[in-house]
């Protein structure tokens, strides 16, 4: 039986969103099953580039969905987003793997993808605003069936 690893990624940042993905892909390399659990803010890792807002939508999600589009800050020294910029320059520069790489790898190496259903719910998201790499739309109970088998287990 494999080695398990899951990963609850909450934050919608570029650096731990990188970090996460650095895991997952490192693990599953390690012949390790690997699922991330995107919740709140992690869900803008998954969303498409340009999300339609629907009729459906109260205006706080519609706001929310706006501010928060696919162009993540990073932590610390954001800069008025002139610090993804300059993140994005040095790992080039250093030869390491941009974010779209990492989830490129990831879904090659059969890394999971759970969106939150309630976020989802919450934040007035449907499957049509996210990639379509997104493999299961659950919530919390199936994140806590994962984790209870695995050996590993990240929030980010």
């Amino acid at each position: 039986m494999k080695d398990k690893m899951t990963i609850i990624l909450f934050s919608g940042e570029m650096d731990k969103a990188i970090a996460a993905f650095t895991l997952a892909t490192t693990a599953a390399a390690s012949n390790m099953d690997v699922t991330i659990f995107f919740t709140f803010w992690g869900l803008n890792i998954l969303k498409r580039s340009v999300i339609a807002t629907s009729k459906s939508q109260n205006i706080l999600q519609k706001m929310f969905n706006t501010m928060s589009t696919s162009r993540l800050p990073i932590t610390k020294l954001n800069m008025f987003g002139l610090g993804p910029w300059m993140m994005k320059k040095l790992m080039k520069k250093s030869k390491m793997a941009s974010l779209d790489e990492l989830m490129k790898l990831a879904k090659q190496l059969n890394v999971k993808y759970i969106a939150c259903t309630t976020s989802c719910g919450v934040l007035g998201l449907t499957k049509e605003n996210l990639i379509d790499d997104v493999n299961e739309f659950a919530g919390a109970a199936a994140y806590l069936a994962e984790a209870r088998e695995s050996k590993v287990n990240l929030f980010i």
